[in-house]
């Protein structure tokens, strides 16, 4: 196996764009493993790439593929509204249309917070606590994984 930085590079925007926190690719005696660390979880390592070849005595790390996430900020107190779903996340019924909510604004049980696209079916996340809109946690059409936080209502 061959890897050039093209293909490397390919494979840590891969990791980035996802949840994944590992990645091992093996042809025949050499592996080269990405690994991240999780906000959340803890994990032995730091993240690194290893090249590792049969004849070697034990993989190295070579570079370290990016630094740790710092520290999330403190979120807000109140009532956090998760993804119940898999998808794209849309603040809006449309490109041109007005957000469903900004921060500031009073929600009742059963008002629209946002659209989540999943398998091209458009499902209307609404307000299941009353209260104010004190974030939002989600950028309008990004990706979003169950049981992500997406607004805080206090």
């Amino acid at each position: 196996m061959k890897i050039n930085v093209a293909d490397l590079q390919k494979l840590i925007a891969l990791m980035e764009k996802s949840t994944l926190s590992e990645i091992e690719i093996s042809e025949d005696t050499e592996t080269i493993r990405l690994t991240r660390q999780v906000p959340g979880f803890a994990q032995a390592a730091p993240v690194a790439m290893t090249h590792a070849v049969a004849a070697a005595p034990a993989p190295a790390p070579v570079a370290p593929v990016a630094a740790p996430a710092p520290a999330a900020p403190a979120q807000p107190e109140g009532h956090v509204v998760k993804a119940p779903m898999v998808g794209t996340a849309y603040n809006a019924p449309s490109p041109d249309a007005p957000p469903f909510v900004k921060v500031g604004d009073k929600v009742k049980v059963g008002d629209p917070l946002c659209i989540i696209e999943a398998m091209k079916m458009m499902n209307r996340i609404e307000a299941d606590h009353a209260g104010t809109i004190v974030s939002i946690l989600v950028e309008n059409a990004k990706p979003v994984e169950f049981d992500q936080p997406l607004f805080i209502i206090q």
